[in-house]
């Protein structure tokens, strides 16, 4: 097995980390994306093992390497187990400079606000360090953890895509949500204060 990380920078909250995504996280990953709370909200593909999750790896590390999206290992910083993974899955350089993240988090560490620490350093880095204007985020219509999750960090909902990801149980709604920068830089300091 060939071994591959990205070249992502380390993140570290209070008590996580995002590390660079490895395909050595391949099983610690697939646990995390087919657990059944959870698949049925993130619209991809059937995994059947270890080795598909590491081709969905390979996947997203070669987006990394051709400058089209960036995603972390959300590890515990006690221990070092991955429990998830967040980042961009897209994002747009010239023009409105936006970006699009995307997060998934083991069903067994809902609700402790791992997510929410983590999606802070990805907007931070992506707003400070990338210069975005503008970070969207997606989710299935109904998916009451990612709406509250999204609403907590400051964005704001903007419309319903019908119909908009083929998911295992069909074509499924999305929700947008977004967040500018300004709105960002305001809630920051409101924090700070």
């Amino acid at each position: 097995m060939d071994i591959l990380t990205g070249t992502a920078p380390g993140l570290e909250g209070p008590r996580i980390v995002l590390r660079p995504l490895s395909t050595l996280d391949a099983e610690a990953l697939l646990s995390v994306w087919t657990a059944d709370e959870a698949s049925d909200w993130l619209g991809m593909p059937e995994l059947s093992g270890a080795g598909s999750a590491e081709a969905l790896i390979w996947l997203l590390l070669d987006m990394e390497r051709d400058g089209d999206g960036l995603r972390w290992s959300l590890t515990l910083r006690d221990s070092g187990r991955v429990i998830g993974s967040a980042g961009f899955n897209a994002w747009q350089d010239s023009g409105a400079r936006r970006g699009e993240i995307g997060c998934e988090l083991h069903p067994g560490f809902w609700g402790h606000g791992y997510m929410t620490e983590a999606l802070r350093l990805v907007l931070e880095f992506g707003f400070r360090k990338l210069r975005l204007n503008r970070i969207e985020a997606q989710c299935l219509r109904g998916n009451e953890r990612s709406e509250r999750l999204f609403s907590r960090l400051g964005f704001r909902k903007e419309g319903l895509l019908r119909e908009y990801r083929l998911t295992r149980r069909g074509l499924r709604d999305v929700e947008l949500y977004a967040l500018l920068r300004r709105e960002w830089e305001s809630a920051s300091a409101e924090r700070r204060s």
